[in-house]
């Protein structure tokens, strides 16, 4: 038997070569930056390792690294109120997303199967065009004298144009219509592969349809569920286009800080430090999903 080629060999350790060098290197170099001080400079933060000084310079590039950024984000009410809205904005949107989201994704399984590629293509369809482009398009929907008050107006259903852009309702419509299909096609994707012999059975037994799907479509469908919404929220909570193009001053949003804080400050070490805070914030409905779905496999065993 020959031995294995040294490439073949290699190939597990890819993946993990892959996330260090365009992941967790990426995080280090940022969370260097968020203990750094703003500076006048190229790069603009102090300090900056100087390798040609030997350990000595180790010892003074450590010593000069402080958490003052992060405290900074402690004591500062803006940050607070731009995490705390970020969270709640995408909370919000996600639980929409969800409303919405599972009856098309529940009609998709139960189509025809010959229907059902073309429904999945139209979820799909949206990402054809530019997502900067889609955003555009619903400024022209919801300003004043846009598309839908003209509608409503005509229809006789408002008497004046509505206000909607540039509130946290133009924000949140924007977050549903954005992320739809990442809730839609993995909800899709576990209720098609749901045995319909569960559906029946219930149904014999004298179940009604919204019975069924109460208590056994959706609780077999529960962790495409739980997925998409995941795929959905953290993303929202650090976005940035949306807020910025249909939100208004008042909508504060860790994406729009960390942008401000990045180019219109130029305060690198403390949008750094907004960073880190953003990926904690991301990460952390992950871990509490991992931990809570491997004590439920355990209790299952």
């Amino acid at each position: 038997m020959t031995p294995r080629p040294r490439l073949l060999r290699l190939l597990p350790v890819l993946p993990f070569l892959w996330l260090g060098a365009f992941f967790l290197l990426p995080v280090l170099i940022t969370l260097k930056i968020s203990l750094s001080e703003p500076a006048t400079a190229q790069p603009p933060y102090l300090p900056v390792l100087d390798w040609s000084t030997g350990l000595q310079g180790w010892a003074h590039f450590l010593e000069a690294l402080d958490f003052a950024n992060y405290e900074t984000l402690a004591n500062d009410s803006l940050y607070r109120d731009a995490a705390l809205s970020s969270l709640s904005l995408a909370a919000v949107a996600t639980l929409i997303l969800a409303l919405v989201g599972t009856p098309i994704a529940h009609a998709m399984a139960r189509a025809p199967a010959k229907v059902q590629p073309f429904l999945v293509a139209l979820v799909i369809v949206p990402f054809w065009t530019s997502f900067l482009i889609r955003i555009y398009a619903w400024i022209a929907i919801l300003k004043p004298e846009g598309l839908l008050s003209a509608g409503l107006t005509r229809l006789g259903l408002v008497d004046r144009p509505l206000e909607i852009l540039g509130t946290q309702a133009a924000v949140l419509v924007g977050l549903t219509y954005a992320y739809l299909p990442f809730l839609v096609l993995p909800l899709y994707a576990v209720m098609a592969k749901a045995d319909p012999r569960l559906r029946e059975a219930a149904a014999d037994l004298g179940a009604s349809p919204t019975r069924v799907f109460w208590t056994v479509t959706l609780p077999l469908a529960r962790h495409g569920l739980v997925a998409g919404a995941l795929l959905c929220f953290i993303p929202m909570v650090g976005e940035f286009i949306v807020p910025d193009l249909l939100g208004g001053s008042d909508t504060l949003m860790l994406g729009r800080v960390l942008w401000s804080e990045f180019f219109s400050n130029r305060d690198w070490p403390l949008a750094s430090a907004v960073a880190i805070l953003l990926l904690v914030i991301v990460v952390g409905p992950i871990v509490v999903f991992r931990e809570a779905e491997t004590r439920r496999g355990e209790a299952a065993r």
